[in-house]
C-alpha cells in the first residue's frame, strides 16, 4: 500500500487495536481513533493501557478493513504515546475530536459515574507514528518511516 492508501485507510477505519507493553506484559485493546496526518489521537479513560501508555510510550495501533476472506486491507502503525495535559492542547484536539464524532458531545466532560459506580476520569493521548505499514489481498506491502 502506498503512503497515501495508509492515510486513507486510516482517515476512513477509525477504530483498531492497540497493543502497548508493561515490563514484559503485552496488553491488546479495541479502540477508537482520529488520524489527523500525522498524527493519532485516542480519547478514552484511564485504567490498564494508559497505565501502560504512561510507563512505556511505545505503542502499535492495527487497523483493519475486512469485506471477506479474500478482500481486506490492512495498516500497522508503530510509535510514541504522548499523554495531553496542557489545557490549550486539550481544547484544541477535543475541537477536532468532536469534529471527527459528534456522537461524544455527551461524554466529552472528562469524569462520570459508569453504570457500576466507578468514577471514570477521561485522557487524551497523541501517538506520533515511527513506522507505517499497509498490506492487502494482493499482497502488496509498504513502509513509511517518520523522522
Amino acid at each position: 500500500m502506498s503512503t497515501k492508501e495508509i492515510h486513507n485507510l486510516l482517515q476512513k477505519v477509525g477504530h483498531g487495536h492497540l497493543g502497548c507493553a508493561l515490563e514484559g506484559h503485552p496488553y491488546v485493546v479495541p479502540m477508537h481513533y482520529y488520524f489527523d496526518d500525522p498524527d493519532i489521537y485516542i480519547f478514552t479513560t484511564i485504567g490498564m493501557k494508559t497505565k501502560y501508555m504512561d510507563a512505556n510510550p511505545e505503542v502499535c495501533l492495527q487497523v483493519e478493513e475486512v469485506e471477506d476472506l479474500k478482500h481486506w486491507r490492512s495498516v500497522t502503525v508503530t510509535g510514541k504515546a504522548e499523554h495531553i495535559t496542557e489545557q490549550k492542547e486539550i481544547d484544541r484536539v477535543m475541537e477536532f475530536v468532536k469534529t471527527q464524532n459528534p456522537t461524544l458531545y455527551p461524554a466529552i466532560n472528562r469524569t462520570w459515574i459508569d453504570a457500576w459506580g466507578r468514577d471514570e476520569t477521561m485522557a487524551l493521548y497523541r501517538i506520533h507514528p515511527s513506522e507505517m505499514s499497509g498490506r492487502t489481498t494482493e499482497g502488496v506491502s509498504s513502509r513509511h518511516q517518520s523522522d
